[in-house]
Formats: structure tokens, C-alpha cells, sequence
């Protein structure tokens, strides 16, 4: 198209549909007021490091001003790639700061049609980036419906929708989710989901949950070893009465010790000997304990050090890996824990129950020094012979396995 009369190339506006990044430091004026300085010389490192991902993930940064930054993609799915490796490697920089002094990103990321001028760009496209960025936490990223659409099956992802949100001077409200999760940047700080009714009410609610999931697990253990038992008695030998005496005799006349095995007095109820019901029980009892290993379990034979490989399965982006870890059943519980990235100083722990039966559970997660939950994992198995064979997922689906023998502790 030829250029219009009087108006330069750099005046020209050209719509297009382009994928907008829109961040900026939270408390940016408290960190400033406190030390203008140190604020400085931080943001300007982390500014690189937020150049330096943008430009590696095939993006332009098109607008800066002060402590604001505008950057375009032509691919939603490498924007918000680029958002979360950036608050990844942010966020390693933050730790080695202590937390009133870390410099945070908020970001939000819209696709949507936008005017082009020489390198700047405008519109709603632009403008409904830089809202969404406000509804962000600190460290964190929200995104448009848009862009979700475009993501949601081609990243690892978790999400949480926030709703329709309305923003100011944006016309129309706007789907608005926050990511929660990214692969290979663990946990992202994210707001509460429109309609959580308060964290208050979303812990009370859990609560609930797992106490009626307590419950219910208790209630069907007990059930099950209720119809071993009865199974038990009804297997045990039934009890023959013996035949009448052939010549009738006071009971008296016969001495104790000569009374035929399985006479009438025998199998009579008296002081002298418990009812039959009663006999049959015990002797059910006596027949069950031998065959189950849970009484010996619980008596400690099980206790001590287990140790083994904890694998996680291949995925498009990560190779299969095994890792030698070790844990220690006392009782009911099993613990462990050890340092899993030390480079990130991230911490692995394991907390898990094991059942009179030998059914094992078993979650992990690692955390790093201010408690930030990177990932979690949940494993169920069982106990047999002093091994522990168990298999789960981490939340987002990636398997896991677990197999554990007892290589320590006091014989019994």
C-alpha cells in the first residue's frame, strides 16, 4: 500500500494481532523510598535477566518507562513460556535477598488486535495487558482467555480462573486466569479464585473433606477386619456332640478324667468350662493371628531404615530419572528427608502412613528456604516382607515410583 501524502513510515499505524507481556515491580515506590540505590542496582540485573529470556524466547521489548516494561510476541504460547521462566529466574535472585528488599515482577499477558507505529504499539490489545498485570501477585502471572485458549493444552500449566473480572476503562470484562504452576518454575504466587469465599472457608471445606475421607478409610479397615474375623470363626471345626451314654448314669458316677472326648458335659456351658460360641471365637482368634503379618508389624518387626530408588518417568521435556533416597518407619509413620536441588537449596520431605494391613501413603514435596512448595508428589503401595513397593504422580501427572527395603534398624 503506498504511503499516505505528508505522513512518514514511522506515522503510520498498522493493525495486527499480536500476543502483549506487560509487567512492572510491585511496591516499586516503598523499595525506592527505602533505598533508592540498592533498588536500582537490583532491578537493573534483573532487567537483564528479563531481556535476555525475552529475546531467547523470539519476543521484542517494544516500551520501558521507569520500572515498566512492554514486550510482543507473535506466539501466546512463547509469551507465556518466557513469563514464567523469567519469574523462575527471578525469583533464584530474590532468595539471595532478604524479602522487604525483593525486587518482584506482576505480569499479565493478553492476545488480542493491536495499532503498530513505527516500533511502539497501542490499543485495547496493549491496554488490557497492563490491567491484568495489576490483578497479578507479586512474582506472579495473569493471563486473558485469549491467551488461555491458546496454552492450555501445549504447556504444562495449572490455572486458577479468577472469573470475569472488569478493569478500568476496558469495555468489556475479561476472562482473567492465574497461572498457579509452571514446569521447571514450580509454584507461582496467585490470587484466590473468584467465588473461593475466603481462604477461611476453602481450609474449613478441605477439612471436611479429609475428615470424612479419615472416616471413611477407618470405617472400611474396621469393616474388612470385622469380616476376617467372622470369616474366621465360620471356617473353624464344627464342634460334634457326642452320642448319648449307652446305659444311663448320674453324671457324678464317671470320674472327669474318664468322660469321653466330646461328651455332653463337655459342651455344656458351666463354671468349669467357657461356652462353646466362646471357645469357637477364641480359637478363630487363635487362627487368624498366625497367617497376618499386621500384629507383627505393629509389634515393630517392620521398623528401621528403608532405603531405594524414587524414579520419575520420561516426559516430552525430561528424561527419566532415578534417585538413591532413604526414609525411617517407626510405629505407624514414615519420614524423610534431604536436600533435592542444592543448587536452588530446595529441601525434599517425606511424610507417610503405614496401615495394620500394610497399606502404605506416602506424600512428598519439595520446598525451598521460604517455604515455597515447588512440586508434590502422592504414592500409594504397600508393605510386604521389609520392602516398600509404591507408585503415584506428581500433581500434574508426572509418574512416579518408589521401592524401598529395610536396610537398617533392630531385629525383633
Amino acid at each position: 500500500m503506498p504511503d499516505e501524502p505528508g505522513k512518514s513510515s514511522s506515522q503510520i499505524l498498522v493493525r495486527k494481532l499480536s500476543t502483549i507481556l506487560s509487567a512492572d515491580v510491585a511496591e516499586f515506590s516503598r523499595l525506592m523510598g527505602e533505598d533508592e540505590e540498592q533498588t536500582l542496582k537490583t532491578f537493573r540485573g534483573h532487567k537483564k535477566v528479563f531481556e535476555s529470556l525475552v529475546a531467547m524466547h523470539r519476543g521484542r521489548i517494544f516500551n520501558t518507562a521507569g520500572d515498566a516494561i512492554l514486550a510482543e510476541f507473535a506466539s501466546a504460547v512463547e509469551a507465556v513460556r518466557c513469563a514464567t521462566d523469567i519469574q523462575g529466574a527471578l525469583r533464584t535472585r530474590n532468595d539471595q535477598l532478604p524479602p522487604s528488599r525483593q525486587v518482584r515482577f506482576r505480569m499479565g499477558i493478553n492476545l488480542g488486535d493491536v495499532m503498530e507505529q513505527g516500533q511502539d504499539l497501542m490499543g485495547d490489545g496493549v491496554n488490557v495487558a497492563a490491567r491484568l498485570q495489576t490483578a497479578a501477585e507479586p512474582g506472579g502471572v495473569c493471563i486473558s482467555g485469549s491467551v488461555h485458549d491458546q496454552v492450555r493444552n501445549k504447556l504444562s500449566l495449572s490455572f486458577h480462573s479468577l472469573g470475569e473480572k472488569s478493569y478500568k476503562n476496558i469495555q468489556q470484562p475479561v476472562r482473567t486466569f492465574s497461572i498457579t504452576e509452571a514446569e521447571g518454575a514450580g509454584a507461582l504466587p496467585a490470587a484466590a479464585p473468584q467465588g473461593a469465599g475466603g481462604g477461611a472457608a476453602k481450609w474449613i471445606v478441605a477439612g471436611v473433606v479429609l475428615l470424612v475421607a479419615v472416616l471413611g478409610a477407618g470405617g472400611y479397615w474396621a469393616y474388612t477386619v470385622s469380616q476376617r474375623s467372622k470369616a474366621t470363626v465360620v471356617q473353624a471345626p464344627p464342634i460334634t456332640p457326642a452320642p448319648p451314654p449307652e446305659a444311663p448314669a448320674p453324671a457324678a458316677a464317671k470320674p472327669a478324667a474318664e468322660e469321653p472326648e466330646g461328651a455332653p458335659s463337655a459342651q455344656t456351658p458351666s463354671a468349669a468350662a467357657p461356652p462353646a460360641g466362646k471357645a469357637v471365637a477364641a480359637a478363630g482368634a487363635a487362627h487368624e493371628a498366625k497367617p497376618y503379618p499386621s500384629a507383627k508389624r505393629s509389634a515393630g518387626l517392620y521398623d528401621g531404615v528403608y532405603s531405594g530408588a524414587i524414579c520419575y518417568a520420561e516426559t516430552r521435556k525430561f528424561p527419566r530419572r532415578c534417585v538413591d533416597r532413604e526414609g525411617t518407619l517407626s510405629g505407624e509413620k514414615i519420614t524423610g528427608q534431604w536436600l533435592e536441588a542444592p543448587e536452588a537449596h530446595v529441601t525434599m520431605f517425606l511424610t507417610g502412613d503405614v496401615s495394620p494391613s500394610g497399606d502404605v501413603r506416602i506424600e512428598m514435596h519439595s520446598e525451598k528456604p521460604d517455604g515455597t512448595v515447588v512440586v508434590s508428589i502422592d504414592l500409594a503401595g504397600t508393605l510386604h516382607d521389609g520392602l516398600i513397593d509404591a507408585s503415584g504422580s506428581f500433581r500434574k501427572g508426572r509418574p512416579a515410583t518408589l521401592q524401598w527395603r529395610k536396610t537398617g534398624g533392630t531385629s525383633h
